[in-house]
């Protein structure tokens, strides 16, 4: 079992920045595969990015270039770094884990713990 919180959502003008973590807590993080999943109001989920256990990261072809994916040494922290953003980012963005192994990381199916997440607005 593990415990997922989001921080660091907000409102920016396009082509501004924002940094999202991820805290972790009642099990070994490090172990999981780690993702950021999205959602925006009558849309499906939508993987954005994900770290592996081995630390290979994996990102959707609408946001390579402008996000960063990454985690503390510890696996406790999960960061998602986010420049350039565009008003298509707008959406909730949740923090996700899995212990087995993932295939396709940026399918939300994969994953089964989950964060409450946290909001996202581009102007």
């Amino acid at each position: 079992q593990v415990q997922l919180v989001e921080y660091g959502g907000g409102s920016v003008q396009a082509g501004g920045s924002l940094r999202l973590s991820c805290a972790a807590s009642g099990a070994t993080a490090s172990s999981y595969c780690l993702g950021w999943v999205r959602q925006a109001p009558g849309k499906e989920r939508e993987g954005v990015a994900s770290i592996e256990r081995n630390g290979r990261t994996t990102y959707a072809d609408s946001v390579k270039g402008r996000f960063t994916v990454s985690r503390d040494g510890a696996g406790k922290i999960l960061y998602l770094q986010m420049n350039s953003l565009r008003p298509e980012d707008t959406a909730t963005y949740y923090c996700a884990a899995e212990p087995s192994p993932v295939l396709k990381p940026l399918e939300a199916y994969e994953y089964r713990f989950w964060g409450k997440g946290t909001q996202v607005t581009v102007s």
